[in-house]
């Protein structure tokens, strides 16, 4: 049996194995032939995320945890009706989600800051023209592995940290570790894991939008006890930019085009989008709560 350790405690050899993690990551791409290759920056990307994210979660779950798989949300599997709302209700949030985008990238911050706002723009085209670099191929092998590469790995290795690790962890201690069924919406585990979930992105300018979709993807975790539906909508996500982006490049159309669906003259699609999603997460919630109720008066009777 092992010995229950303090959130502070798991927390605090998660970090030490997420560093470990990132300089064996460094050092093996410090040995490819060519460094600033794109496809060495590809490998690199790869390497981060199974060394940064995948590996430290699943070691802390082991280390820590009787029933790791079962502690990381692996285990529960909802019905295939909950896996089809998760995947349309991220289809329908698309548009909204370019329109938050959009009005975050129109704050500034005020003049004394104005080198910090410099810095951010810097960090901001950097990714961009890196997401480009990355984007930029019409084969469908290198589409294939765009797709791993920036939806599939990402939404695996993420959900495992935010979600799996890091919000069961905060919970436990926000809520005096009652389990997680006793306490379906721990709201201040939820948020600040959305809150750093946003933040280690180091884009900016997307932090809004970025942050409210960690919220939701905690949220339905603690609402289906199951990583495998934030997976989901992670990866779902994940691919609708790189699939458009694919057909963009392939049919030669302007791929700065797919971050204004939604403002600008689509503007009435991102604020439609938007209610429509917020009604679609209520429906969903409503419906998983009566369906849990009614499980509970079954067995009961």
């Amino acid at each position: 049996m092992r010995r229950e350790r303090s959130a502070f405690f798991i927390l605090f050899v998660w970090v030490l194995l997420m560093a470990l993690g990132t300089t064996i990551a460094y050092f093996l791409w410090t040995i490819l032939p060519d460094r600033n290759a794109v496809s060495s920056l590809k490998a690199l990307q790869a390497m981060q995320v199974l060394f940064l994210f995948i590996l430290p979660a699943l070691a802390v779950a082991w280390i820590f945890q009787e029933k790791p798989a079962q502690w990381l949300g692996l285990t529960t599997f909802p019905a295939p009706k909950v896996w089809l709302y998760a995947f349309l209700l991220m289809l329908v949030m698309v548009p909204g989600i370019n329109l938050l985008s959009y009005w975050n990238q129109q704050l500034s911050l005020p003049a004394c800051l104005s080198g910090v706002e410099e810095q951010m723009k810097l960090l901001e085209e950097k990714s961009a023209e890196l997401l480009r670099q990355f984007m930029n191929t019409t084969s469908f092998a290198g589409f294939l592995v765009n797709l791993g590469l920036m939806a599939l790995l990402p939404a695996i290795g993420e959900e495992l940290t935010f979600r799996g690790v890091l919000l069961h962890t905060l919970t436990t201690r926000t809520q005096n570790r009652e389990p997680r069924t006793e306490n379906p919406e721990p709201h201040l585990a939820i948020w600040v894991t959305a809150i750093i979930f946003s933040f280690v992105h180091f884009q900016f300018y997307g932090f809004v939008p970025r942050m409210l979709m960690g919220a939701l993807l905690g949220y339905m975790l603690c609402w289906t006890g199951s990583l495998w539906i934030a997976m989901l909508m992670h990866f779902t996500n994940n691919a609708i930019v790189t699939i458009l982006y694919f057909i963009c490049l392939r049919g030669g159309y302007d791929t700065a085009t797919l971050d204004a669906i939604g403002s600008g003259d689509t503007l009435w699609l991102g604020i439609l989008s938007i209610i429509v999603s917020v009604i679609g997460i209520y429906l969903f919630r409503r419906s998983l709560t009566m369906s849990n109720a009614s499980s509970r008066t079954s067995s009961g009777s």
